[in-house]
């Protein structure tokens, strides 16, 4: 059985990993009416990544016993500037959903909830990889900078290959 504290808090995951999906979808539609087709792929890709993984959240409650609570979502931002402010956006928020996940970690072990923390450790993997993709970007969007149209072009291009 789900503690009610780690109902609480699996419920708030829940809450931000569908916000995080609709934030990336925001910023798919913004880069796509940049014409950055490659980054709203990517950025497409990364939407649908966010919603299952709330709803991993979500079966991980009702599997326990537990009681799913829908909480509203706010609505992402529209507008986002270059596309290196846009992933140092994507970077942040990463490094942020990071932090949650290893204060639900941290409860699970205070709760002695070895079943939500084995569940966890999915996603603390997960968050290394999320933070280590969008770190590159970033990286690679800094090198390109302001100068190489070219080669801003040409990493749209790229990302436009990711696999869902």
């Amino acid at each position: 059985m789900l503690s009610k504290k780690m109902q609480e808090l699996m419920n708030n995951q829940i809450q931000a990993e569908f916000y995080s999906a609709q934030l990336y979808l925001a910023m798919s539609v913004y880069s796509e009416s940049e014409n950055f087709k490659g980054f709203a792929h990517w950025l497409k890709v990364q939407y649908q990544e966010e919603t299952s993984h709330g709803m991993k959240f979500l079966e991980h409650i009702v599997e326990r016993g537990g009681e799913v609570e829908l909480k509203s979502i706010d609505a992402p931002p529209v507008k986002f500037g270059s596309m290196l402010k846009l992933f140092e956006e994507v970077l942040a928020h990463e490094k942020k959903v990071t932090a949650m996940i290893n204060n639900l970690y941290e409860a699970a072990l205070k709760e002695k909830d070895y079943a939500s923390q084995i569940f966890l450790q999915w996603f603390i993997s997960e968050q290394v990889e999320e933070e280590a993709n969008a770190a590159e970007i970033v990286a690679q969007l800094k090198m390109i900078g302001d100068k190489s149209v070219g080669g801003l072009f040409q990493l749209d291009h790229a990302l436009g290959h990711r696999k869902g």
